[in-house]
C-alpha cells in the first residue's frame, strides 16, 4: 500500500491532472522550472490548497481526515520561514509538537539530533547563520515525527556544505519508513539523493521515475528551455546547463 496516492490532482490554472504515488522509505524530488507547479503540488498534498481530484494517505481520503490528525500525519516546511521573536533553538523545535499538544522531550531531542544542531540548541535563532537556521526549521518539522514530510526548496540560498547537510537529513528521515517529498532546483543533488523524481512543466507531470529515467536531455530541454549536459554514471552524478 502506498503511503500517499494522488489521482488527477488539479488546481485551476496551476496544476493539471497530476497522478503519482509515494511509498514508505522513499524520497521523491519535485523538479521543474520556476512556476512549474512544485509549491502548488506540495500545498495541495498538505491540504492547504483547493483542488479537484483525489488524495489519499494509506487509503484514507485526505478530505475525510480531521485537521488535527492531518497535522500529525503531514509536516511541511515552506520556502520562507522566520521567527518574530528571539527564541532559542530548542524552543523553536518544540513548536513542532503543537499538533500533538505536548512537549515530548524525547521527540524534540531526536529531531535536534537528526538535524545535527545539538551544538547550538541553547542559542537564540537570530544568532545563527542562514544554513544553521535552515536546519532548525527542518528540526521543528521533524519534532512532529510526521509520516509524510514535505519540504519546499529547503536548500535554496544555502552554501554547498549546508545543502548536503539538509539533503542528508531528508534522506535519512525517509529511511525511517517515512515518506519525504522535496521541491529542489539543483538537479545534480536531486539525482544524488532522490529515489525517484517528478518532473513538472507548466503544471503538467511530464516524467516520473528514477533519476536515470527522468533526467534525459530531451525532457530537461523541454522543461527548462535550454540544452543540458548529463552524466549520471559519475559519483556524484552531474547535471549542468550547457
Amino acid at each position: 500500500m502506498a503511503l500517499i496516492s494522488i489521482k488527477n490532482l488539479t488546481v485551476e490554472q496551476r496544476l493539471k491532472a497530476v497522478s503519482l504515488e509515494l511509498n514508505r522509505g522513499e524520497l521523491l524530488g519535485l523538479i521543474g522550472a520556476n512556476g512549474a507547479g512544485k509549491s502548488t503540488l506540495l500545498h495541495a498534498i498538505a491540504g492547504l490548497q483547493s483542488t479537484t481530484g483525489d488524495i489519499a494517505i494509506e487509503d484514507r481520503r485526505l478530505d475525510t481526515i480531521p485537521p488535527h490528525e492531518r497535522a500529525r500525519l503531514i509536516g511541511i516546511q515552506p520556502q520562507a520561514v522566520s521567527s518574530a521573536w528571539a527564541l532559542t533553538v530548542t524552543d523553536i523545535v518544540a513548536l513542532g509538537r503543537m499538533p500533538w499538544g505536548d512537549e515530548d522531550q524525547a521527540a524534540i531531542d531526536r529531531a535536534i539530533e537528526r538535524a545535527g544542531i545539538d551544538e547550538f540548541r541553547d542559542r537564540n535563532i537570530d544568532h545563527l547563520s542562514g544554513g544553521e537556521r535552515a536546519r532548525v526549521w527542518l528540526a521543528r518539522v521533524l519534532a512532529g515525527e510526521p509520516q509524510l514530510l514535505l519540504a519546499d526548496e529547503p536548500i535554496a540560498s544555502l552554501d554547498i556544505h549546508y545543502q548536503l547537510a539538509v539533503m542528508e537529513v531528508l534522506k535519512n528521515y525517509s529511511r525511517e519508513e517515512k515518506g519525504v517529498i522535496v521541491a529542489i532546483h539543483d538537479l545534480s543533488l536531486a539525482a544524488r539523493f532522490c529515489d525517484r523524481l517528478c518532473l513538472l512543466n507548466k503544471g503538467e507531470l511530464i516524467a516520473l521515475g528514477t533519476p536515470k529515467e527522468v533526467l534525459t536531455e530531451e525532457r530537461l530541454s523541454t522543461a527548462y528551455g535550454i540544452p543540458v549536459d548529463i552524466d549520471l554514471d559519475r559519483d556524484p552524478p552531474v547535471v549542468l546547463p550547457r
